[in-house]
């Protein structure tokens, strides 16, 4: 998630009413957890839902904030030091985590090491997963904060004596006076079409995986999972095209929790009456009395994802519910036929959009206007809307220059920015969703500047033209974007890939590339998309990053040890990678031999829909030339 970065916000009014609250006899609490996440466990959060933001001022992604009757700490990682230093005032302390050669601890570890004993600990139930096992998020690569879940947490807590407790009535939101309403946007039904398969087709899909392990029903409570299941779409949450529900499924029945008046006449038609649509509130009551009608035994329970919170626990009862993988969202991470030709599609129209823009930019630079980054984010999206099937923005286009482009989730505030030398972009269209970036220099780089690129690209080649057996997970190869700048004594404080919904949130698990063991646990699989984007920041001067969307097929190979079949990646990002910022002395013959490749590959997809722009024609032609 990206952020308009501005000044500090002045947290000590809301702190103390937050305090008083936390003192009160009902509560009694010395610690109040605010996690980033809504009770859907959403990496991109609706506004009324941006409880951690409004508390502390800081509006990253990816955080946690505790706050004790005298201090306020923030918990974050390295994509987000800069950012929480300069929206944060003096009321809170900065914990950066995942700095080699610190003791700064997780914000669990911090819960039970570093408080008081005897300390009653207050969280929203419905912020926190239940799950035993210490889950990470399995989306944005760039984030290395570990979710809450309480299990652990009530666990390490036991020998100091101190406490979880639940509080059902989120306190953060009592003292927002002006806090936003619940959004309830249309709702859509997505053609089949585009979706490639029917919600009958899904469904029994669902109840075989369910049947497989005796499961009597499941909790469906991650939106997008949502979405994808039931071949809906919406706009609750910014950039998200998902909706505000829940859904439980069962041997015999499929409950929805949404606002009814939300679903269009057509997405009403398409759910038919095999779906029962109930109220989005009744869905904790209808928990409570769930287990009640099925027959559950010691194997025979409901299942609830491992992103389910304390809440969903909660209301189902103990020894009711087993905790486990989603079904759904290994079955969604999979895309079939038609969603793979959608993101081949969609990415080359994007493509031409992108050579538009930078040809635009570089003539504006080049006549001396001064574009700033917050206008270039608007022309961008003003041409991406243009195209057909153009349905929005996956997220704000972190659109960064100098200094800036050091922050690695950045998004522009109109009235402070500078000019434009580093953009990322992503797009939703009906049949895709897109997720680019592109570094670019509109001046003279210097040497340090051309060598980082170049160590950067190299791992971006080392990703696309890896061949690995099945099984691989992308915990394994994820050292293989950063070989090159290891070499040069440099790295990156994020993974190197997430995978990337159809129409849907631009960052999905389960699978992905990165540093975190929990990517260890879902090998790559044919129909897997996932982004290939290493990239190197230097702090308060200048970032890079090369960033593709790249879609995981079979691999052939001239042998099969073990009969285990091998698998390789298909790019299907159309945009030129800057020649100007490669030092082409340390590209080998063969990396020298996939860049000229894969621009010859842009220029056949993309100049044809460019014929009626010769000046984004001719860009894209002298971008794409060999080296």
């Amino acid at each position: 998630m990206t952020a308009v970065m501005s000044g500090a916000v002045n947290t000590t009014d809301r702190l103390a009413a937050l305090r008083q609250l936390m003192a009160q006899k009902e509560h009694s609490v010395q610690a109040y957890v605010v996690p980033s996440e809504d009770q859907h466990s959403s990496e991109y959060l609706a506004d009324c839902d941006q409880r951690r933001a409004f508390v502390s001022g800081f509006s990253g992604s990816a955080g946690c904030a505790v706050i004790t009757p005298k201090e306020a700490f923030m918990f974050t990682d390295g994509r987000y030091f800069l950012q929480a230093a300069k929206e944060m005032d003096q009321n809170w302390t900065l914990m950066k985590q995942g700095l080699p050669d610190t003791d700064v601890p997780t914000w669990q570890e911090f819960l039970s090491k570093n408080l008081e004993p005897s300390t009653r600990i207050g969280i929203d139930p419905t912020l926190i997963s239940a799950c035993e096992e210490v889950v990470l998020l399995p989306l944005c690569p760039l984030c290395n904060v570990a979710t809450a879940n309480a299990e652990t947490i009530i666990k390490a807590l036991e020998p100091k004596n101190s406490t979880l407790v639940p509080i059902n009535k989120n306190l953060v939101d009592l003292v927002w006076n002006d806090r936003p309403d619940r959004p309830h946007n249309p709702i859509i039904h997505l053609d089949e079409k585009y979706a490639g398969q029917s919600l009958g087709h899904k469904i029994r899909a669902l109840r075989e995986e369910m049947a497989k392990k005796k499961h009597q029903a499941f909790v469906v409570n991650m939106l997008d999972e949502i979405a994808w299941l039931f071949n809906l779409r919406g706009s609750d949450i910014e950039y998200n095209p998902v909706f505000f529900a829940y859904a439980v499924i069962t041997a015999d029945s499929v409950n929805l929790f949404v606002e009814k008046t939300q679903l269009s006449d057509d997405a009403l038609k398409h759910l038919g009456d095999d779906i029962k649509i109930q109220p989005y509130d009744a869905f904790f009551d209808y928990l409570q009395e769930l287990p009640s009608v099925l027959t559950l035994d010691e194997e025979a329970k409901v299942l609830i994802g491992e992103n389910a919170s304390l809440a969903v626990a909660q209301a189902l009862g103990k020894d009711k519910y087993v905790i486990g993988p989603s079904p759904v969202a290994e079955l969604k991470a999979i895309k079939n036929a038609t969603e793979l030709e959608g993101f081949r599609q969609s990415h080359i129209r994007d493509g031409a959009a992108l050579a538009r823009y930078f040809s635009w930019l570089e003539e504006q630079l080049n006549n001396g206007v001064e574009i700033n980054e917050s206008q270039g984010a608007d022309k961008l999206e003003a041409f991406r809307s243009e195209l057909s099937l153009f349905r929005g923005l996956s997220f704000d286009t972190i659109s960064s220059t100098g200094p800036n482009a050091a922050i690695i989730h950045y998004k522009p505030d109109p009235a402070d920015c500078a000019i434009i030398k580093k953009d990322q972009e992503a797009t939703q269209f009906f049949d895709g969703t897109t997720d680019v970036t592109r570094t670019w220099h509109f001046g003279t780089p210097t040497d340090e500047e051309k060598r980082a690129f170049t160590r950067v690209l190299q791992g971006h080649i080392a990703i696309d033209t890896a061949i690995f057996p099945a099984g691989t997970t992308g915990y394994i190869i994820d050292s293989w974007a950063r070989r090159a700048l290891w070499q040069d004594g440099l790295d990156y404080r994020h993974g190197t890939g997430h995978g990337v919904g159809h129409y849907l949130n631009v960052h999905e698990g389960p699978h992905g590339l990165g540093v975190r063991i929990a990517y260890n646990s879902t090998p790559l699989k044919a129909g897997m998309t996932v982004s290939n984007e290493p990239g190197y920041y230097a702090d308060g001067r200048f970032g890079i990053r090369i960033e593709s969307i790249v879609l995981v097929r079979d691999a052939k190979t001239p042998n099969n040890f073990g009969d285990k079949g091998y698998l390789g990646f298909e790019v299907v990002t159309m945009c030129p990678i800057s020649k100007k910022l490669i030092d082409t002395s340390l590209l080998t013959v063969d990396e020298r031999k996939w860049l000229d490749a894969y621009h010859a590959q842009t220029w056949e997809k993309v100049s044809p829909l460019l014929q009626n722009d010769e000046k984004a024609l001719k860009w894209l032609e002298r971008e794409t030339s060999p080296l």
